[in-house]
């Protein structure tokens, strides 16, 4: 039971040729930018740093969006393996309209700190902070929300009422 999949968040085909798209796009006019007219030579370190790291970024997105994150009743993790919260270390759950949360996703608030890990367009962990979402379907990702919301009322409060 403890390893049965309850919801799957997993990137579309165009989204992630979208993100990647347009990460690539920006990095790629902002290094055209800097060798075709260098400007001064602090602007075109800045501008050579700004358009490394957004092709870096690209690359990072297109990696991290082949993997899903599944929900199951005793941990939300990622495909590849990597936990990424245990349910019973889950303090709460957070998909206000003003949340810090990624695009099409939630905000997860843990008891204890496991570092930070960065799967772009996916999912990212800030402390004690993980964002759930990306260049996911918003579908997807309201629908785990409710179940996560609705195991850990379950997990306080005892089965939902009827």
């Amino acid at each position: 039971m403890s390893d049965e999949i309850l919801a799957t968040m997993k990137a579309s085909a165009p989204r992630r040729i979208m993100g990647v798209g347009m990460l690539g796009s920006v990095g790629s006019a902002v290094l055209y930018v800097a060798l075709s007219s260098p400007p001064e030579p602090e602007w075109l370190v800045f501008l050579l740093v700004v358009g490394v790291g957004a092709l870096w970024s690209a690359v990072r997105m297109w990696q991290a969006t082949e993997h899903s994150i599944e929900l199951t009743h005793t941990q939300l993790r990622c495909s590849d393996g990597t936990l990424i919260a245990e349910i019973e270390d889950i303090d709460g759950i957070d998909r206000g309209f003003f949340a810090f949360k990624p695009s099409h996703g939630f905000l997860v608030r843990t008891r204890s700190s496991n570092g930070r890990v960065w799967q772009p367009g996916l999912w990212w962990r800030m402390g004690r902070r993980i964002g759930v979402g990306g260049v996911t379907p918003g579908a997807q990702g309201k629908a785990m929300a409710e179940i996560l919301a609705a195991i850990l009322y379950q997990k306080e409060n005892g089965p939902l009422p009827r």
